[in-house]
């Protein structure tokens, strides 16, 4: 068993996986996030500023929310996230394309590396040219 203390809200919860927070306050939230969805699809183009005041909402839990792509930015949100790899501006999560891209063609030259092509030999001439050949039983 793991057990161990919120860190929202300090009480002791078995960990299972995921963000380490507990239960109730994992549930606690998700309904913020639900409210912040919610306010920004009724008043699209409001500031991230606004919304954080609005929902009563930290700055960081959006910027979180955005980078897991849950939301996404607006030109007129007077908030700039930045691809983690170019520093590209971006809507949401933590890559532009361009990065994102790049960054699965490695994974994936990583996992499946080019196999060298070795030159095709040419078949074996046979000593009895192109006979036909039977098993004995």
């Amino acid at each position: 068993m793991n057990v161990r203390n919120c860190r929202k809200c300090g009480r002791l919860y078995n960990y299972v996986a995921g963000q380490r927070i507990c239960p109730l306050c994992q549930e606690r939230l998700e309904e913020d996030f639900q409210r912040v969805k919610e306010y920004v699809r009724k008043n699209p183009g409001v500031t991230v500023n606004r919304v954080a005041e609005e929902c009563e909402v930290e700055i960081s839990q959006i910027r979180q929310w955005l980078r897991e792509e849950r939301l996404e930015l607006t030109a007129e949100s007077g908030m700039i996230l930045q691809c983690e790899t170019c520093g590209t501006p971006i809507a949401s999560g933590r890559f532009c394309e361009k990065c994102r891209r790049d960054l699965t063609k490695g994974l994936s030259d990583a996992i499946h590396p080019a196999r060298k092509q070795e030159p095709l030999e040419e078949p074996k001439k046979d000593k009895g040219g192109d006979k036909m050949r039977f098993l004995n039983h």
